[in-house]
């Protein structure tokens, strides 16, 4: 059995006149969400093994509040430009990479790749992640590399305003 956190970034401001996609910030609702969301994974039990995030700004400061509450080591966090160029099929390739030794993994990305990613692994119907939103998807498989569209179950999908 093997789990997979998909995690969309927390709400990051606009772009400016410097400031291009890459470089977006989390804003105050983002950075409250993505705490409110660290500490439901925490109360929910969630100690991820292995941590992927897109090196996109927005994405890497949601990935560090996320492993700072969970005792993640941050300096073991894996920065992956895929996850923020690639679409749904190459986060399915970059999942078959991963060593079997890691059991739990989180991957933090960008819409509209991780509700497809998400959809693609559970057969789901999820219409769009919400920013700091978390789906938990088992795996029924030994390996990671016989993971297969469709090969997964999701658990559970949490989000901020679900909680409001």
């Amino acid at each position: 059995m093997k789990t997979i956190y998909i995690v969309r970034h927390a709400k990051a401001g606009l772009g400016g006149a410097h400031t291009g996609d890459f470089d977006r910030k989390l804003n105050e609702v983002g950075l409250k969400a993505a705490h409110f969301m660290a500490e439901l994974l925490e109360e929910k039990g969630v100690v991820p093994e292995l941590v992927l995030s897109s090196p996109a700004e927005r994405a890497i400061s949601t990935a560090k509040i996320f492993c700072n509450i969970l005792g993640y080591p941050k300096e073991r966090l894996e920065k992956r430009l895929e996850i923020y160029e690639g679409g749904a099929g190459r986060l399915l390739t970059i999942l078959q990479e991963i060593a079997d030794t890691n059991k739990t993994v989180m991957l933090f990305g960008h819409n509209p790749t991780v509700t497809s990613f998400s959809n693609l692994l559970a057969e789901g119907d999820i219409d769009s992640l919400a920013t700091s939103g978390v789906v938990r998807i088992d795996l029924a498989v030994d390996s990671w590399r016989e993971v297969r569209p469709g090969s997964g179950k999701l658990i559970w999908y949490e989000f901020p305003k679900k909680h409001q």
